[in-house]
This record gives C-alpha cells, structure tokens and sequence, in this order.
C-alpha cells in the first residue's frame, strides 16, 4: 500500500466515492465522527448542516486499517490531532491537497476530461440511482436542500430508459 501515505490516499478516494461528501466534509471529518461498530459517518456540511451517512463492511474495514497506519504513523512529536485524514505531517489536509490525489487517481483509471473530487460525489449519485435508489433518499445522502440539485447528478442512460419504459408502461409491448 506504500506506507501511511498510500493509505491516506486510498482513505480519501474511498470515501468520497463510498458516501458521496464533498471534497470540504471530507477535510474537516474528525476521529469522533467515526461509528465504525454502527456504520455511520457523521459529516457537517453547507450551511453548517450536520448528517449521519451509512456505510458498508468495505469502507469499515478500510478504515480500521487506516486508524491502525494512522496510528503508527503519528509520532510524539507531531501535535495531537482530531483529524481523521492528516498530511505526512500530522496537519489537516487541504483542498488542494485532496484534488492533487483525486486528480492523480483519476489520472490512472480513467479518461475522462474532468478530474476532481466532485466527480467521485457525481458517479456516488449515479450509481445510486442507477441501481434503483429513490431520488428523495439520494437527496438526504448527498445533503441537498431541494430535488432539483439532486436531480443534476442523476442520468439515466437510453437503455434504462426504454428498460423501465418496457416495464412499466401498459402499451409498450404494443409498439414493438
């Protein structure tokens, strides 16, 4: 995994592509807002508006590794930190920070033009709702006050289109 580092690297794409916060609650999540027992990440964002976010078996046990490496990386000498994600040198990460490891990440597995920390929160949404999660409750995950921010995040490719078309509509199987 190369050392803290590579564990702090894949803590941060991990999470914002397992729970969808943005690249600012990422950066300002502290240890206590971990339940790893419960599954629940506790995020503040816009507004000052805090949320409970759930989380699976994977993201627990990667981050149970990462307190393990974070621990043994934090000397004595480096101040005490709540942070949960820290520099090489035991300070809170940056934005820039986090881009520079999304973008070199994304650099590796993908080419799309656009490379951020947003486009992990975009492909989170996405991929909820195109595997069935009520647009409302994707809402509430991602931390939107109305639908229609939600709704940006959503596609629905053609194909899923005509899919639930031929499912559900009563004269579809006439228009073959």
């Amino acid at each position: 995994m190369g050392g803290f580092p590579g564990w702090r690297d894949k803590m941060i794409i991990e999470l914002l592509y397992t729970t969808g916060i943005r690249r600012n609650e990422l950066i300002h999540i502290q240890l206590d807002d971990i339940q790893l027992q419960e599954g629940l990440i506790k995020v503040v964002g816009k507004g000052n508006k805090e949320r409970k976010l759930p989380f699976g078996k994977g993201l627990r046990e990667s981050l149970a590794a990462y307190l393990r490496e974070r621990e043994d990386f934090l000397t004595e000498e480096m101040e005490v930190t709540p942070w949960l994600l820290v520099t090489n040198q035991g300070k809170k990460l940056y934005p820039k920070f986090v881009y520079r490891v999304v973008t070199s990440y994304l650099k590796q597995v993908t080419t799309i033009a656009r490379k951020s920390p947003h486009v992990l929160r975009h492909t989170y949404a996405t991929h909820l709702t195109n595997n069935g999660a009520d647009l409302n409750a994707v809402k509430e995950l991602l931390g939107h006050a109305s639908l229609a921010s939600t709704q940006v995040y959503t596609h629905n490719s053609i194909e899923q289109l005509k899919q639930v078309y031929q499912q559900a509509h009563p004269k579809a199987k006439r228009n073959q």
